[in-house]
């Protein structure tokens, strides 16, 4: 298809304008005010800049572009409705997957087709490499490094996302060791780099390399993406998605630089940078650096032998837990993981409703790695319709606890464990935590007498001044409820 010559020009500003849109579009995302605004703009961006690319030069097969699109939008509707809150870590993990493992796709086809054009060079020995191999393959020496880089780190995101989204979803055990398993995994990233840079080096050189360094190279990538991800625990999946959404972005904007496609660049730049960002964050947040995250116990129970836990745990019923929230100046909820697999957010949400009505002062408190993703509990309260001046950050409800009549925790475990301050042989000694052991009172609504998905065993369940509401979140909510009309006659 031949378009007049301006035509890429105004695709190249189309490109620039789908840039500012995504960058509009992730401030606004910044707040949970404008969070739908951004999605919007941000789509909307993402919409003009895959219009403007039907007409970039040399475009063809639009047949199945235009089929490839319509699958993924529907099949990625319908997941969208369907999908549960609860299930929305195990979504972001698969769909990150997929834009990693599309960049390594789009990364080893170039390679595949530079190399194809290689082989079709009679004698390449004679030939300097300069001269030919870009006009032969169409990719210069930096694009060829950015080519194997992005594949790598696609490759990785590809198969390590989908890891996460197996144990997260429950088909794989949230741990898996094995003996010497750091060397192993040594070993498998190495030889990935030497296949790769064996036929990287072929290639600048300007000859053809052999097909089965450049499998070795995807394969291995591949099988390292699985085996640096299998023995992180559970409990810092929310680390290891923004990890991967982080690599997932740099692997698309390497690959633009390959294509020379300005919006890949800039989408995939954007992407990593915030995935960088909110790794860090995430990682400060559990107090440990991103390697100890990579490479440590965190998440397995632990290799040192833990501190014992001095008290018992106190059971009490719903009525009597609504009485004592009644009567109290200052309630702060916590939620947790264990609140959305029970779908109890509106529930609790009511329950917060009448204690406002009484006149009490409540608040949502916030971990920032509550949940299986960052910002997992603000989803879930937003989708009830918390009020967000309600809702609280860690830094800025921790003040507050001392004055707190009664802290409610609702599937909440490690992010309030206190072994975290205490603890020194703890895997999660250091970590801040939400200071609800501080509160004056302490209601734990768990379902049963189990560990949390650190399987650390948590020392506020057994303090004086916590009692154990047990049953199903959303049942012991509704018992709240019920028990807190019947105040009122």
């Amino acid at each position: 298809m031949t378009f007049p010559a301006w035509v890429p020009t105004v695709v190249e500003a189309i490109y620039f304008s789908a840039a500012v849109l995504f960058i509009w579009g992730l401030k606004r995302m910044s707040s949970p005010r404008t969070a739908r605004q951004g999605i919007v703009w941000a789509g909307v961006g993402m919409a003009t800049a895959i219009l403007a690319t039907f007409f970039l030069p040399g475009m063809h097969n639009l047949g199945w572009m235009v089929g490839a699109i319509a699958v993924g939008v529907v099949l990625s509707w319908i997941i969208g409705r369907r999908v549960p809150m609860t299930a929305m870590p195990q979504m972001v993990a698969l769909f990150n997957g997929m834009g990693g493992g599309a960049a390594a796709a789009i990364g080893a086809l170039e390679l595949i087709r530079f190399n194809a054009a290689l082989l079709l060079v009679p004698d390449t020995a004679s030939i300097q490499p300069e001269a030919w191999a870009g006009a032969a393959a169409g990719l210069s020496p930096v694009e060829l490094v950015l080519a194997f880089v992005g594949v790598l780190i696609g490759a990785i995101s590809f198969t390590g996302s989908l890891v996460a989204f197996a144990k997260l979803q429950g088909w794989m055990d949230r741990r898996f060791v094995f003996p010497l398993q750091r060397w192993v995994n040594l070993a498998i990233f190495v030889v990935a780099i030497v296949c790769g840079a064996i036929a990287l080096a072929a290639g600048i050189d300007g000859h053809a390399f052999a097909w089965g360094w450049l499998t070795a190279f995807i394969v291995l990538a591949l099988v390292f993406g699985v085996a640096m991800t299998l023995p992180i625990g559970g409990a810092d999946m929310p680390v290891v998605i923004s990890m991967y959404n982080a690599f997932t972005g740099l692997a698309v904007a390497f690959e633009g630089f390959v294509l020379q496609n300005e919006a890949m660049i800039i989408a995939g730049m954007v992407v990593g940078a915030a995935g960088t960002l909110l790794t860090q964050l995430m990682a400060k947040a559990m107090n440990r650096s991103l390697g100890n995250v990579l490479f440590g116990n965190f998440g397995g129970g632990g290799g040192a032998a833990q501190q014992e836990i001095a008290g018992s745990l106190k059971p009490i019923d719903a009525n009597d837990a609504a009485v004592m929230m009644a009567y109290a100046e200052r309630v702060a909820i916590v939620p947790g993981y264990g609140m959305a697999v029970a779908q109890a957010q509106h529930k609790i949400w009511e329950f917060a409703k009448l204690l406002i009505d009484r006149g009490v002062k409540v608040k949502f408190a916030i971990h920032p790695v509550a949940g299986r993703m960052p910002g997992h509990m603000n989803v879930l309260l937003a989708e009830a319709g918390v009020p967000y001046d309600l809702i609280e950050d860690m830094d800025d409800i921790n003040p507050e606890f001392p004055n707190t009549d009664v802290a409610l925790v609702i599937g909440a475990n490690d992010v309030v464990n206190p072994v975290a301050r205490t603890d020194k042989n703890s895997p999660i000694y250091g970590m801040p935590i939400l200071d609800v052991s501080k509160a004056k009172n302490v209601i734990v609504i768990k379902r049963g007498r189990g560990k949390g998905f650190a399987g650390i065993e948590n020392a506020l369940f057994y303090a004086d001044n916590t009692r154990m509401l047990y049953g199903d979140g959303q049942a012991a909510a509704g018992e709240l409820v019920t028990g807190l009309k019947s105040l009122d006659g």
